[in-house]
């Protein structure tokens, strides 16, 4: 009695892991998310190096911690950076055929890019602003030092 019970929990784990690798594409087409579907998130799907720009892809899915914690940062990064770098996101739950053709295997994933679309960088986890700037700017995506802003009285008036 003891060994049937141990063979259910061991069927039933095994099963619970067939079906995520399944719908994460793993096994082919899986999941019954259109291959052609467009990325969601942050902004749009983008092949990088179309703009000319260096690009940095961080692929995730909206219920990995690390990923919900990289969310803002990649919202303030797309702001500061738009015109001079692009900053995509991709959930690979709802889009696993981008999962299969950057070869994921663990989330977060950022991707960096040259401006000509090579893929320069890769890291695996949660990745903060600092560490992503400094990947950007090593890369030439450099923005403009903060100015004084037009709103704003200059000393002299």
């Amino acid at each position: 009695m003891k060994t049937s019970w141990k063979v259910s929990i061991a069927a039933g784990c095994l099963i619970g892991v067939l079906t995520a690798s399944y719908g994460l594409g793993l096994f082919g087409k899986g999941s019954p998310v259109k291959e052609n579907e467009v990325a969601t998130g942050h902004s749009r799907s983008l092949k990088p190096g179309l703009s000319g720009r260096v690009t940095m892809i961080d692929l995730g899915a909206s219920e990995c911690v690390p990923c919900k914690m990289m969310a803002p940062i990649l919202e303030e990064l797309e702001k500061e950076y738009a015109g001079i770098a692009d900053i995509i996101y991709i959930d690979i739950r709802e889009n696993p055929a981008e999962g299969r053709n950057y070869r994921i295997q663990a989330i977060p994933t950022q991707i960096f890019f040259d401006s000509d679309g090579k893929e320069v960088s890769r890291h695996v986890g949660f990745m903060d602003k600092q560490q992503i700037i400094e990947t950007l700017t090593d890369l030439g995506a450099i923005r403009p030092a903060p100015g004084p802003s037009p709103d704003l009285p200059n000393k002299e008036g």
